[in-house]
């Protein structure tokens, strides 16, 4: 499982470098451009946020580091992705900005991947943590909805 698992990983390095493909933006109105730059501002902000506090611990992987341990402070209390989450939401704001029929279809394909991967990850933390996950699950939301384990 964990090296199937890990090609998840794999197809979102793909898809993040594909929204970056080369191509004129079809820009809106100056209202537009603001919008799109407050969600990928704020997406930003809530995956660096993420990545600050699992520190040394982060790996782009499934599976936890081995040894380290769960993480339900910082940004965690309000989501258990929040690295995913701010992927989903900074990616978001530059295909707004962008406005290309095609980065829509990568970004849907990029968010697909992104909750496969949040539900296949919280199994290696349900078999690495237990029931310390399991009430984590219960009260914090996957990304933004699905409390508990599915």
């Amino acid at each position: 499982m964990k090296d199937r698992a890990n090609l998840l990983v794999g197809a979102q390095f793909v898809l993040l470098a594909l929204l970056l493909l080369p191509g004129p933006a079809l820009r809106g109105g100056p209202w537009i451009v603001a919008v799109a730059a407050v969600i990928g501002v704020i997406g930003a902000a809530l995956a660096v946020a993420g990545a600050a506090v699992l520190g040394r611990d982060l790996v782009p992987w499934v599976a936890p580091r081995e040894g380290a341990p769960l993480r339900r402070d910082g940004v965690f209390r309000f989501t258990r992705n929040p690295i995913y989450l701010g992927l989903i939401l900074a990616t978001a704001g530059w295909v707004l900005w962008r406005a290309r029929v095609e980065l829509v279809v990568v970004w849907v394909l990029l968010v697909v991947v992104l909750v496969v991967k949040a539900h296949v990850e919280q199994r290696a933390l349900v078999a690495a943590f237990g029931d310390d996950y399991r009430r984590y699950a219960d009260r914090t939301p996957l990304l933004l909805w699905g409390r508990g384990i599915r």
